[in-house]
């Protein structure tokens, strides 16, 4: 490839982009304005759609289906009574019923 072929092609691309009519610099300007006018508008929109939404205790999207709580009251009774033996194990070390022997003495 030479450079001359890729300029043939990039000015060949160039015309192809070129716009047909005249350029009209207002013109652009008032379509860009309107558009991001109508965008500007629409996000706005959504916003405040969005914010009463959730303001009135709404949910945006689809909502959650409540889920049947997954525990077992026997493992709960069983982590209790696990909790409860060492408050007991505390309890003698703290009343005396335990004699901790320090080794360094």
């Amino acid at each position: 490839m030479t450079p001359a072929y890729i300029s043939d092609h990039i000015d060949s691309l160039s015309e192809h982009l070129r716009p047909a009519g005249y350029l009209n610099p207002a013109r652009d300007w008032s379509v860009m304005i309107v558009l991001s006018t109508i965008v500007l508008a629409g996000v706005i929109v959504w916003n405040v759609w969005a914010f009463d939404t959730v303001a009135n205790g709404g949910i945006i999207g689809a909502p959650i289906p409540e889920q049947v709580p997954t525990f077992n009251q026997s493992s709960l009774d069983t982590i209790h009574s696990i909790f409860v033996n060492r408050a007991d194990e505390e309890a003698k070390y703290q009343s005396g019923a335990y004699q901790y022997v320090d080794p360094s003495h």
